[in-house]
């Protein structure tokens, strides 16, 4: 079909399920790269949706497809594999102690479901407190933890969800006399709320250690220790949702590590497939034998196929024989040295964060009034594909400046620079009126 009648079947027949779609048709992918219709080549900021940490077709990843597909793919939900046990083993081993056991699904939102259905389970209570510009997922639990979108139109959300003020040094009004961000003080105040709102069933606390869709704001150094002492002074287990950090995106193989503590509950799922729907529940042995003598019920038509198993223990292995945590760390650098240059430079670019491979800019109309710049952003996200770069530009209300760059840990150094000039070239070309 052509390109004209393309585009019409898809207006007729495709439901529309969040933003627009990106005006290319997209024919293969490779490496760094995404191809179009056209044959133009796009450099892919983003690892797909935020997911293939090992680049788009990685040999081993195909390979690992091509043998599972002529043994075991999928099987009854009751029956176990070879793949299943011994990616558990393996994600067990790289974890520290109180993170044994495994439940292998598909996505991040049933991942997440299922963290917040055993969090209840477990402690016998039912509140679920997560950040005010938290992204969890689109399935109901999820969705009801879920505070920057998708609350309106659709009733009630799941009865007992609380929300707690973003950490966003960038933003937050929480200050100490000298001007910095007193994160400690805004904590301590967004928990003193949740024990004014809570109904006295305090199950859990669900967070990100960088919230991604929420526009890459970084928990602070010891937010996390200071958060779990919250949790456990209420007896509320501490649920880390790592889907975008996981798997050596920000310099380590997990960010939780760089905070030296261990969740009570850890999902992983987009950068553990590298693009394949795979995630994971990881929890202690004592949280599963409470909840499966309470009865725990997750049975759904994947959990447990070998082939995402298969995916997940070659996308490991992968990321341990090439020294991709090391990668990330390094490349991590150069990008952080060419966005701040981008900062010095730009009188838009307010601000720049996060960590290793997940970073992130905010664009603003002026650096004194830090008004949220969503014309520009949206402008310079379409010269940015004009120029063969696809960004993602977080596409919530006042957040529409804010860039999330997350490139494969395979990219080479050549590439990032080049994406960072082609960003650097579109913003300069919107400011000054010329999009060409």
């Amino acid at each position: 079909m052509d390109d004209d009648q393309f585009w019409k079947l898809a207006g007729d027949h495709l439901i529309r399920y969040g933003g627009s779609f990106t005006p290319r048709i997209i024919e293969f992918a490779a490496g760094s790269y995404v191809h179009d219709a056209q044959g133009r080549a796009i450099l892919d900021f983003t690892s797909g949706q935020m997911s293939a940490v090992l680049g788009h077709a990685h040999p081993d990843v195909v390979a690992a497809i091509r043998e599972a597909a002529g043994t075991l793919t999928h099987l009854y939900s009751g029956m176990l594999s070879r793949p299943v046990v011994e990616l558990g083993a393996r994600l067990a081993g790289s974890l520290p102690a109180g993170l044994d056991r495994m439940l292998l699904l598909t996505t991040g939102a049933e991942s997440n479901e299922a963290a917040i259905k055993m969090a209840k389970l477990s402690t016998g209570r039912y509140e679920i407190v997560s950040f005010d510009r938290s992204w969890h997922g689109m399935t109901s639990g999820a969705a009801a933890a879920t505070f920057s979108a998708g609350r309106h139109g659709y009733g009630p959300p799941v009865p007992g969800n609380l929300a707690l003020p973003t950490p966003n040094a960038y933003r937050s009004p929480f200050r100490r006399p000298d001007g910095s961000y007193d994160w400690e003080a805004e904590l301590d105040y967004g928990f003193q709320l949740i024990d004014q709102q809570s109904a006295g069933s305090l199950a859990a606390c669900l967070v990100e250690p960088i919230l991604s869709s929420g526009g890459i704001i970084e928990l602070p150094p010891g937010y996390l220790a200071r958060l779990q002492q919250h949790c456990r002074a209420r007896g509320m287990l501490m649920i880390l949702d790592e889907a975008q950090t996981g798997l050596g995106r920000t310099g380590t193989m997990y960010a939780f590590e760089r905070d030296a503590v261990v969740p009570d509950i850890l999902t992983l799922s987009k950068t553990l497939g590298a693009g394949l729907p795979v995630a994971v529940v990881m929890t202690s042995a004592q949280i599963e034998e409470t909840c499966h003598d309470k009865g725990f019920l997750f049975f759904t038509t994947h959990v447990s196929d070998p082939l995402a198993a298969t995916v997940a223990l070659t996308v490991i292995g992968v990321i341990e024989r090439d020294g991709l945590v090391d990668r990330a760390v390094t490349l991590g650098n150069l990008l952080r040295e060419r966005l701040s240059g981008l900062r010095e430079k730009y009188d838009v670019v307010g601000d720049v964060r996060g960590r290793g491979l997940l970073q992130g800019i905010e664009l603003v109309t002026d650096r004194k009034s830090k008004a949220p710049a969503d014309r520009l952003g949206a402008a310079v996200t379409t010269a940015c594909l004009e120029r063969g770069l696809h960004m993602n530009i977080v596409q919530l209300p006042g957040m529409g400046g804010i860039f999330r760059i997350a490139p494969p840990l395979t990219i080479t150094p050549e590439d990032l620079n080049r994406g960072v000039d082609i960003l650097e070239d579109a913003l300069r070309s919107v400011l000054s009126g010329n999009r060409q």
